[in-house]
């Protein structure tokens, strides 16, 4: 089976990318990373998919009159690599219509929480965090799902948990969720690669 073409969309860090990227040079994951795509100039995946040997670009949204026509941008530039699978790692805009409908059913997003709880609009990084510690859960986690047109309300793919302490701070907390989002993360591109991944309405088959 050929390798499939990704491509990734981040704002920041990039620890996820860097998950994505490892277990591709391993064998583990069946890619090939074509292009890395950051809607901040600073964010450091950059750094992490040149190191990588991987196309990493920056897009100035104030170079485009809407985001309609930045999400088009966006859809002639992974089209132009033949990419088969977006990856959301830490993306923080909103994709277009036209964005979705154009890559439907091969956008896959990493959320950190259980979803649906503490997602949505407005729920994002740390956000997600202190309002889990606010509302006084014993458990959270992470959720891969695909894209939708709703904030979060995609078919979910695979799902694991942390136990919430009283102790815990939204650093640690966080920290604890992103050990499982990097293998999360990880197993659900591994899953869609091999072509193991079917649905059923909202119901993902692992097969």
């Amino acid at each position: 089976m050929s390798p499939v073409k990704i491509g990734v969309l981040i704002s920041g860090g990039g620890t996820n990318l860097q998950s994505i990227i490892d277990n591709i040079e391993n064998g583990n994951i069946n890619g090939e990373m074509k292009l890395i795509i950051s809607n901040r100039k600073d964010a450091y995946g950059l750094a992490r998919g040149e190191d990588a040997g991987i196309e990493s670009i920056y897009l100035d949204r104030k170079l485009f009159n809407s985001e309609e026509e930045y999400n088009l941008y966006l859809i002639k530039e992974l089209k132009k690599r033949d990419v088969e699978l977006i990856i959301l790692a830490g993306y923080l805009k909103v994709l277009s219509r036209d964005f979705i409908q154009e890559f439907s059913g091969r956008i896959i997003n990493i959320h950190p929480s259980l979803i649906p709880s503490f997602c949505g609009k407005g729920y994002y990084g740390e956000k997600v965090h202190q309002e889990v510690l606010a509302y006084g859960v014993k458990v959270t986690g992470a959720t891969v799902h695909f894209v939708d047109e709703g904030t979060d309300t995609g078919p979910i793919i695979l799902q694991d948990i942390v136990y919430v302490d009283s102790e815990d701070t939204v650093e640690i907390l966080k920290e604890k969720v992103l050990e499982i989002e990097h293998k999360l993360l990880v197993q659900a591109v591994k899953l869609y690669c091999d072509g193991r991944i079917s649905r059923e309405g909202r119901k993902v088959i692992i097969k």
